[in-house]
Formats: structure tokens, C-alpha cells, sequence
């Protein structure tokens, strides 16, 4: 059975990213960056909006407020690329031309729900703050994972990432500190339907 991770960078508010920031808000660094290149290989599950962020960005197009992408921005385009990756979208046309991209039509999570049960291996989300919030709200996700980067982007952050998210209790699985500056903090997940009634045991 394959195992399903919903894996989101944030700014310590919250945002997945802000107006005028390059990516991982210009604070990654060399442990951080060791650390995502040991990571195991996975298939990525995106929705339309990501896929056309992210094909644009490895076709060549630069973020707004950026005049060219930084080094470590492109070794993340070009794993991504190579990486096998699977579309969830009803507006997007095949065939798909970010290399190793597949598109499903069907409804992502009977289509989740599916390739889990039959399959092996790891699957990641990547971005797709909707699709990411729709699986987890049907049990499907295994393990949920953040990277917390030290800045608030009260002014200029976009895409808040748990607006319209059920109440979820977490169970702490791992936590490490990179750089001395980024917070991993990785958890299992349990849908509540309500609030506990009393502390937790």
C-alpha cells in the first residue's frame, strides 16, 4: 500500500508564499538543502493551479520581482521535472508538456483513494492547498509534514494554507531544526469531528 505525505513549506504565520519573496524566502541553506536531496523518491499529486506555476517555472518563467532564478531554485525546478507526477484537473488539456506529467481527470480522492490501496511507494503533494485539504479531510493522508521558515509575511503573504481546514489532532512523529533557523515538524494526522471534551491523555 502506498503511503500518502502532504508536504508544505510555510513563513512561521502560515502563508505558503509571498508577494516580492524569492522561493523558500531566501533562507534556505546548506543543511536544509542536504536534507531535500537525500529524500526518497516519490510520484507528486498537484492540481491545475500548481501544475501551471510550476511547468511555467521550468519552461523558463521567472517569478514576479525576480530577474533570474538563484541556483538553488533551479536544482528544485529540475528534480521536479524528473520526478514522476500525477495532475488532478478537468481544465487542463492533454497532452501535458512538463515532462513525466500524467492527468487524471476522475475525482482526485476516489482516485487517491485507488492508486493507494493498489500501489507502492510514496506519494507527495506538492503546493495545491485545495487538493491537499480535500485528502485529508477523507482520512487519506498518512503523514503531514512543514517546514516553518523564520519570517512573518503579515503584508505581503499569499495563499493562506489552513483557512477552510477541519479541526485535526497531531501526533508528533518527528522534529529537527536546520541551519539553526528551519523548523521540520512531521505528524500523523487524525480528523476530529469535534473538539476533545476534556485533556488530552
Amino acid at each position: 500500500m502506498s503511503e500518502l505525505l502532504v508536504d508544505f513549506i510555510t513563513s512561521l504565520d502560515g502563508y505558503a508564499s509571498g508577494e516580492g519573496w524569492p522561493g523558500f524566502w531566501g533562507l534556505e541553506g546548506p543543511e536544509y538543502l542536504a536534507w531535500l536531496g537525500e529524500q526518497p523518491e516519490v510520484t507528486y499529486l498537484m492540481g491545475a493551479n500548481t501544475y501551471r506555476l510550476m511547468s511555467g517555472f521550468a519552461a523558463g518563467e521567472v517569478p514576479d520581482g525576480q530577474d533570474e532564478f538563484r541556483p538553488e531554485e533551479e536544482a528544485s525546478v529540475d528534480e521536479l521535472t524528473r520526478a514522476s507526477k500525477v495532475v488532478f484537473s478537468s481544465s487542463l488539456e492533454e497532452p501535458l508538456t512538463w515532462a513525466n506529467s500524467t492527468l487524471v481527470r476522475d475525482d482526485a480522492v476516489e482516485a487517491v483513494r485507488a492508486t493507494k490501496s493498489s500501489g507502492s511507494g510514496l506519494l507527495s503533494t506538492i503546493g495545491s492547498l485545495s487538493l491537499c485539504r480535500s485528502l485529508l479531510r477523507a482520512g487519506l493522508v498518512d503523514r503531514f509534514r512543514v517546514g516553518i521558515f523564520p519570517v512573518i509575511t503579515g503584508a505581503t503573504g499569499a495563499e493562506r494554507i489552513y483557512d477552510g481546514y477541519p479541526d485535526v489532532a497531531l501526533e508528533m512523529i518527528e522534529h529537527r531544526t536546520f541551519d539553526g533557523r528551519i523548523q521540520l515538524v512531521e505528524y500523523k494526522p487524525r480528523v476530529l469531528e469535534h473538539p476533545p471534551l476534556g485533556a488530552p491523555a
